[in-house]
């Protein structure tokens, strides 16, 4: 069987490229798909307006995914400020809009507001309420970044966890698995630390306290998190081999994904079992998204 990638973009139609690069398109990311071994991915719509690439719809990713049912999934996207920019706002009538068109969770959460933004803790509520999970990016900062805002150590994330216990966060971007060793200085939230994990960050903490949350290994940063030390990513594995998932963040048709190869290495030597590897590269996606095995 194939794994699953629960992180990856395309467009139907290119839009502007952002450094000389655009999303791939579907019959791309299939070719992609193809090489690597991957059966299905999910496709993540770029809604929020602090994205490298102009915002695109919902339905663009559900027409894309009902065309090729059997390697694409799709989420649904919902900005924080949408319908009238208030803490108020309904959004749990456009989420089980797109819940009921086949949508299997929301995200990638990318608007650039802390995480305790009022704003962004009724957009919580309300896909706690729909019953679907969640797929976020951390910015190191306010302005000139995508993605939700939080401090070292991850605070608003935990507190967050803790006000929406049932709500299934999955955690993504260079702030979030930098913090998988312990920082040495909180600039290195900004990039991908090379210095083994001497101490155990913030990010295993969490996974121990808050079985809401989950890890997403895509992009380079989640790659990173484990190559740093390969040995402290065996042990990372097996710990939370129940909620960790592999993914791609393919955000272009000449994307590297070395995680493909880290993990399969992992397996034929050895350092990880046949039951670990399946769980994070198929086994939780299907379980987390409710599809047919």
């Amino acid at each position: 069987m194939g794994l699953i990638d629960i992180h990856a973009h395309v467009r139907r139609i290119p839009g502007p490229p952002h450094m000389g690069k655009h999303y791939p398109t579907p019959e791309q990311l299939i070719r992609i798909y193809d090489k690597l071994g991957i059966e299905k991915g999910v496709l993540l719509p770029a809604v929020n307006p602090e994205c490298a690439y102009v915002p695109q719809s919902n339905e663009d990713v559900i027409e894309m995914a009902e065309r090729y049912p059997d390697r694409f999934i799709p989420f649904c996207n919902v900005d924080p400020r949408a319908m009238t920019n208030s803490p108020d706002a309904p959004l749990g009538e456009i989420l089980r809009y797109y819940r009921d068109r086949g949508c299997k969770g929301v995200g990638e959460v990318c608007a650039n507001l802390p995480f305790l933004n009022p704003l962004v803790q009724n957009l919580f509520r309300h896909v706690q309420d729909v019953g679907l999970p969640l797929t976020f990016h951390i910015a190191p900062q306010i302005g000139g970044a995508y993605g939700l805002y939080d401090d070292p150590g991850l605070p608003q994330l935990e507190r967050s966890l803790q006000l929406f216990p049932k709500l299934k966060f999955l955690g993504h971007s260079q702030p979030f698995w930098a913090e998988i060793g312990r920082l040495e200085t909180p600039a290195d939230r900004y990039g991908y630390p090379k210095y083994p994990v001497r101490e155990e960050g913030v990010v295993p903490k969490l996974m121990r306290r808050y079985p809401n949350l989950y890890g997403d290994l895509s992009a380079r940063s989640g790659y990173n998190a484990l190559a740093r030390d390969p040995e402290y990513a065996v042990k990372f594995l097996n710990e939370f081999k129940d909620r960790l998932l592999f993914g791609t963040d393919i955000t272009s048709p000449d994307t590297p994904t070395p995680l493909v190869d880290f993990l399969s290495k992992l397996y034929r030597d050895g350092r990880i079992s046949e039951s670990v590897y399946y769980k994070v590269t198929r086994g939780n996606a299907v379980k987390l998204l409710g599809l047919d095995e």
